[in-house]
């Protein structure tokens, strides 16, 4: 694989009576979903459709103190952290009171899993694992979403020192941050939707959170991965909040279809950045003497006209400089001192002054990626 890099400035210019039961509530929900917002493909999104189910006009993301809503020491276990991301159906049965009794289930899980489906006793002396669910209060944005929640898994190694202490080694947290309000409402009383599932860790331990919480809640996962079109709402979000945070950089990756296949990477000054996205901002004055919005159906909003129009911007400089047409390729990765995203599902939010505005999009992505 090839990788080129510029530098540059850029012009202005799952007893089985009962489960079946609940999965079929539950598909019914999902299908209910679907009715609101537009049906999609069980793999990805389909392009011709895209603009018409996704929203076209967000809130630009504004500079806030979350830590007036959310316990610092918690916040701090969510940002600065890489983390894969998944959906995941609504959860049967699931509450947010009983969540000491669901970390003993979780960590009798895990050891009987170590050892092959032979149960032992969570408190005994061969437990290895350590299991905490916590309520991160403060990160919904409306009534309808549940609170969010956290998960941690910490071991202690059968060699190390009566007295050391155990050390993380897994996490992760469900959250819903403006989700669809028509279809949580649509949710019986048993159902609670937490479509989003980050987690950081090894695999193995990925595997065994998930089967467990499809054992114990009747719900499924599945890879949530981060097409083009949401990575160029997030570098276009991201470089809004330049005035009033430093992006420090704008980077870019796509991926062209060409053998052997082509990574291209860019790294765009922040202020070139800016300076470009400010000038799709402004409505041009033919569109102000009709009253024309340009894409923006209020103060304050981003419009996926004006998207489309940075990234074709960038995409220009790209080619008046380099002769390479990135529009042939697929934009793989974003990046900015604010936080970065990977097709492949990967997020790391830096800067948890805008993290709302990152996480309402993830949301939506995971609520449209729910199989029918």
């Amino acid at each position: 694989m090839e990788r080129q890099s510029s530098v540059a400035r850029t012009p202005l210019n799952s007893v089985l009576v009962q489960r079946r039961r609940r999965r079929s509530s539950s598909k019914n929900h999902r299908q209910s979903y679907r009715s609101c917002v537009g049906a999609a493909s069980h793999l990805s999104y389909t392009p011709g459709l895209t603009t018409r189910r996704l929203t076209t006009s967000r809130r630009a993301p504004k500079s806030r103190t979350i830590t007036e809503k959310v316990n610092p020491e918690q916040l701090s276990l969510l940002v600065r952290k890489e983390w894969q991301l998944s959906y995941v159906t609504p959860l049967c049965r699931f509450r947010h009171t009983r969540l000491k009794s669901y970390s003993r289930q979780l960590s009798a899980f895990l050891v009987a899993d170590r050892q092959q489906g032979v149960a032992v006793e969570v408190e005994g002396p061969e437990s290895s694992f350590k299991v905490s669910f916590c309520v991160v209060r403060g990160m919904a944005e409306t009534d309808s979403d549940a609170e969010t929640v956290l998960i941690q898994i910490h071991s202690k190694s059968w060699f190390a020192g009566q007295d050391e202490p155990q050390r993380l080694v897994w996490s992760g947290w469900l959250t819903c941050v403006n989700g669809s309000p028509d279809y949580l409402r649509s949710l019986p009383q048993d159902f609670v939707c937490l479509p989003l599932f980050c987690s950081s860790g090894a695999e193995r331990l990925t595997s065994s959170v998930k089967s467990w919480f499809q054992r114990t809640f009747d719900c499924c996962f599945g890879p949530l991965e981060i097409n083009s079109t949401n990575l160029q709402w997030l570098a276009a979000l991201w470089t809004n909040c330049h005035p009033e945070s430093n992006i420090q950089h704008l980077k870019l990756t796509w991926s062209l279809p060409v053998a052997p296949p082509l990574e291209v990477t860019c790294t765009v000054h922040p202020q070139d950045a800016w300076e470009l996205w400010r000038s799709v901002r402004e409505q041009p004055q033919e569109e102000k003497e009709n009253g024309g919005g340009g894409g923006r159906e209020e103060e304050g909003s981003v419009g996926i006209e004006e998207v489309t129009r940075f990234m074709k911007g960038l995409r220009s400089h790209f080619y008046r400089h380099f002769r390479l047409d990135l529009s042939a390729g697929g934009l793989k990765q974003v990046s900015t001192a604010l936080g970065s995203a990977k097709h492949r599902g990967r997020i790391k939010i830096s800067n948890s002054s805008y993290m709302s505005a990152t996480l309402m999009l993830l949301t939506e992505c995971a609520l449209l990626k729910m199989p029918i």
